[in-house]
């Protein structure tokens, strides 16, 4: 899972990007309320884990200004404010569970676990565009009958593309949702597992899927005849 983490504490920020990422996710962190609610109006997270006493801009804040936009990504609020009625105001807000600090790392993967379940947007059996198809579940891909054999950052590309089919996806997001927030990837980089990738898709004769759009990003859309 993309988790974004916004906790103004930093030993506490790291501690949870180490126990995420030990556990097979990506993490992104910000450290402060508004570093955070920009973040998540401008990349694509799984889940939130918001603390409540942030500087800038509250946790509570941050929630009623994304459900306002009606982002309804998950959000886990953390905090050590454990009155009643301060749950009830975060989960009024939109939060979707809350945990008082101090926490169990194993309470907060389960509670984790259980709110990216209620995410906004069921994930599809698999993706289509055109006569390309990804099964998510087994990370098949084919073009028409052909199966198109790819490594794990082809795939990965390949998918956020296809998630987002029709729609340009700019090289920092792509880069920062393939690679990590804090990756050294450069832009060249970038370009040649694309050009790898195209090589793959957009097979001679095949009608091209996989656009290039200069000074932006990348696009995968059937072009109309």
């Amino acid at each position: 899972m993309q988790v974004l983490v916004v906790e103004d504490e930093r030993r506490m920020a790291e501690l949870l990007r180490q126990g995420l990422e030990e556990e097979g996710h990506k993490v992104a962190l910000a450290h402060d309320g508004r570093k955070g609610l920009a973040m998540a109006e401008s990349y694509a997270f799984d889940v939130i884990l918001l603390d409540v006493m942030l500087p800038g801009m509250d946790g509570f804040t941050v929630a009623k200004k994304l459900r306002g936009t009606r982002n309804q990504t998950p959000i886990l609020m953390l905090t050590a404010r454990d009155a009643t009625q301060d749950q009830i105001e975060g989960l009024n807000l939109g939060a979707d569970d809350y945990l008082v600090k101090p926490f169990s790392f194993d309470v907060l993967l389960a509670r984790l676990r259980a709110v990216s379940r209620r995410g906004p947007i069921p994930q599809p059996v698999s993706l289509q565009t055109a006569d390309l198809f990804l099964n998510p579940a087994s990370r098949e891909v084919m073009r028409g009958a052909r199966r198109i054999l790819l490594t794990r950052t082809e795939y990965s590309l390949l998918e956020l593309l296809m998630r987002r089919a029709g729609r340009v996806v700019a090289r920092d997001n792509l880069i920062e949702s393939v690679w990590g927030f804090d990756s050294e990837v450069r832009n060249n980089t970038l370009d040649a597992f694309i050009r790898l990738l195209r090589d793959k898709v957009d097979a001679p004769g095949e009608s091209k899927l996989i656009h290039t759009i200069r000074g932006v990003g990348y696009c995968l859309r059937e072009e109309k005849v």
